[in-house]
């Protein structure tokens, strides 16, 4: 029977500090997830343009939604995303040095923010 007690006093202490350990670890894991929805801004004249209007672009994963881009974009900013919406561009046929290739199609995003929130791209 004192075998038993030990054990479970044992799994109680381990029990609190993995509750410890695990918040931690899900602030880490929501940046980490936050980071592969996000690939890169997409800079452009045309960004540029919108930017200024406070809709930014990033380049997103494939398999990313609109729930998920905006919630990184929370995440990571800290700014607050009012619409997302994506675009998907095919991939292209190129022809380079006599040869026949294709250039990948990319996903983007356009987040647009709430008025006053500003994102520093570069």
């Amino acid at each position: 029977m004192a075998i038993l007690k030990k054990t479970t006093a044992k799994k109680t202490e381990s029990k609190l500090g993995s509750r410890v350990e695990r918040s931690a670890s899900k602030d880490t894991a929501r940046r980490d997830s936050a980071e592969s929805a996000l690939v890169r801004p997409h800079i452009t004249e045309k960004a540029a343009l919108l930017a200024e209007k406070g809709t930014y672009v990033f380049e997103v994963a494939q398999k990313t939604n609109k729930i998920e881009v905006a919630k990184a974009v929370a995440t990571l900013y800290g700014v607050t995303p009012v619409r997302v919406n994506i675009i998907n561009l095919p991939d292209t046929n190129v022809f380079v040095r006599g040869k026949r290739g294709v250039k990948a199609g990319i996903r983007k995003a356009l987040v647009t923010l709430k008025k006053g929130d500003k994102i520093e791209l570069i």
